[in-house]
C-alpha cells in the first residue's frame, strides 16, 4: 500500500543545499534506468539538466521525493511568433509510484499557471510517451500535437557539437488563460534556451 503524499510548491530560491542534494539523487535514480547519459547531469548537487525551474511541484512521501515537475515562464516563437508559456517539464515520478501520474502535477500546478496569467502552458515528451500523454489527455485537460520540430540550445556551450539541437517530440499545450483556438499553428518551435 502507497503511503500518503503531501505537495509542496516552491519558488526556485526557496530551496536549500539539503533539497537540491534530496532532488539530485531522485533524478539520479529517476532518470537513470532511461540510459546512465540522462542520469548524468544530476551529479552532485544540480537538481536540473538544461534551463533551470523557477517553481517547482515536489511531491514528498514517508520515503522522500515521490514525484517532481518544474516551471519556467518564457518566450517561445512558434514559426516566428513570440508567444508567452509557462514550459513545464523535468518531470519525474518514482517507479514504485507510476500511478501518481503527470496529471496529479498538473493539477497541483495549475492554480499557480492561473495565478501566474500565462496563456499557455506547453512542454514536450518523448513520442515513446504517445500513449501515455493520450491516456491523460483525453480528459480535454491538455492538447497533444505532433509532427512539430523544436530547436533548442544545448545547456553548455560545447567545440565539438553545434549550439542548437532540433528534435520530433510531442507537443503537449494546456490553455490557461486563452483558448485553444488562439495557439499558433506552424511547424517549428524556437525554444530560444535549453529545454526544461
Amino acid at each position: 500500500m502507497r503511503s500518503e503524499v503531501r505537495w509542496r510548491l516552491c519558488w526556485e530560491n526557496e530551496l536549500e543545499l539539503a533539497d537540491h542534494v534530496e532532488l539530485a539523487e531522485f533524478f539520479r535514480k529517476t532518470y537513470g534506468p532511461t540510459g546512465v547519459f540522462n542520469a548524468k547531469p544530476f551529479e552532485g548537487s544540480q537538481s536540473w539538466a538544461g534551463a533551470r525551474p523557477e517553481l517547482r511541484a515536489i511531491a514528498y512521501d514517508s520515503s522522500g521525493v515521490a514525484a517532481h515537475m518544474g516551471l519556467l515562464r518564457r518566450f517561445i516563437k512558434v514559426d516566428g511568433v513570440d508567444q508567452l508559456v509557462a514550459e513545464l517539464g523535468l518531470y519525474g515520478v518514482r517507479p514504485n509510484l507510476e500511478g501518481l501520474g503527470i496529471a496529479h502535477s498538473i493539477h497541483v500546478m495549475f492554480p499557480t499557471l492561473q495565478e501566474l496569467q500565462v496563456p499557455f502552458a506547453f512542454g514536450t515528451v518523448r513520442p515513446e510517451l504517445r500513449k501515455h500523454i493520450e491516456r491523460f489527455g483525453r480528459h480535454g485537460l491538455v492538447t497533444v500535437l505532433s509532427g512539430i520540430s523544436v530547436r533548442s540550445t544545448l545547456p553548455h556551450a560545447r567545440v565539438d557539437l553545434p549550439p542548437t539541437r532540433v528534435e520530433d517530440p510531442l507537443v503537449i499545450v494546456l490553455p490557461v488563460g486563452r483558448s485553444m483556438s488562439d495557439w499558433p499553428t506552424g511547424t517549428m518551435i524556437d525554444r530560444n534556451g535549453p529545454e526544461l
